[in-house]
């Protein structure tokens, strides 16, 4: 019978009745029945602008917050004539399923095209301004448990945790205490938790220098002193080292560097100095003719310092992926 659904056809007085009697239903707040029969009619694609208000009416009285949001966010691809009014309720969605960030960026978004109609402006400048209001609150009431937790985690040596939670503080947008900075020369934190902490820094400006341990090398710095890891000079050099194999072997060039920007992840703020990008590279190259299984007349593995870099570079491979590409 499902199988046979497109080749039913829904007559005009059938159609009608599906209508009036959602229609009914949804007066009457019987929203379960009311959203049967709409689905109904959607599913024959009888489609306008009350049906699907109707529907999501139903979902969100229903408390089935995730499908409205869902079905809202296909609404919002098309962008038809009723597009500020979808964008109105998929910010009441939002904030309903306390989704206050995703909220107030979509607001940003509508507010850089500068298409808003005047008499939904105040409206989304209101919903807005009560998700930062609410985000501020959840950061103060969740703070101190997420920062808890955080240190639990590095007492019991959970890795993964740790690192997970410094990104959720992150996002919270709070200032690193002494505490926190402390962490960046614990040995029982995970090199790649700490460079999180460290771009948290710098991220927040920190000009004051700070202490950091990581794979037996000790550093200080000012965190904003310090370049971007994207933008860090060894880093572009080594990029640039490698930049030949993008055209003669894209697979290659794809593998190297992602090796690359795991190797510099790991050692962040670490970084070797850029007239080392060179034998980065050619490590770089040698490890990844040895993943594809490609023979090429390359550097041999007698070179220390090649073999010093291939070593680093598999080491910070296997820090990151028990972490990030868990």
């Amino acid at each position: 019978m499902e199988g046979n659904r497109e080749n039913v056809i829904l007559f005009p007085k059938w159609r009608t009745v599906l209508e009036e009697e959602s229609l009914t239903a949804l007066k009457d707040k019987r929203y379960k029945e009311a959203l049967v029969k709409l689905n109904q009619l959607l599913e024959f694609d009888v489609q306008n602008h009350e049906i699907t208000i109707g529907k999501l009416m139903c979902l969100m009285e229903l408390n089935r917050y995730k499908e409205a949001q869902d079905f809202c966010e296909g609404l919002l691809i098309h962008k038809d004539e009723h597009y500020y009014q979808y964008v109105h309720i998929y910010l009441t969605i939002l904030f309903q399923t306390s989704q206050y960030y995703l909220l107030m960026e979509q607001v940003e978004r509508e507010n850089e095209k500068n298409m808003v109609p005047d008499d939904m402006k105040e409206q989304f400048q209101q919903l807005y301004e009560m998700s930062r209001k609410m985000r501020h609150e959840f950061r103060i009431e969740k703070s101190p448990e997420y920062i808890n937790e955080l240190f639990n985690a590095v007492e019991g040596g959970g890795h993964l945790h740790q690192y997970r939670l410094i990104e959720q503080i992150r996002k919270m947008e709070l200032t690193p205490t002494k505490r926190i900075k402390a962490l960046l020369t614990d040995e029982r934190v995970h090199p790649v938790a700490k460079t999180a902490i460290f771009m948290w820094l710098q991220e927040k400006g920190v000009s004051e220098e700070v202490a950091i341990h990581k794979l037996g090398m000790e550093y200080q710095a000012a965190p904003d002193a310090i370049p971007e890891l994207d933008s860090h000079p060894t880093v572009k050099q080594a990029l640039l080292s490698i930049s030949d194999e993008e055209q003669a072997n894209p697979t290659l060039f794809r593998l190297m560097e992602q090796l690359l920007h795991h190797y510099f992840y790991v050692r962040y703020p670490l970084m070797p100095a850029e007239n080392e990008a060179y034998s980065i590279a050619a490590a770089l190259t040698k490890i990844g003719e040895n993943y594809l299984d490609i023979h090429m007349k390359t550097a041999s593995n007698d070179d220390d310092r090649l073999t010093q870099y291939m070593d680093e570079i598999k080491m910070c491979e296997a820090l990151y992926s028990t972490i990030i590409d868990v």
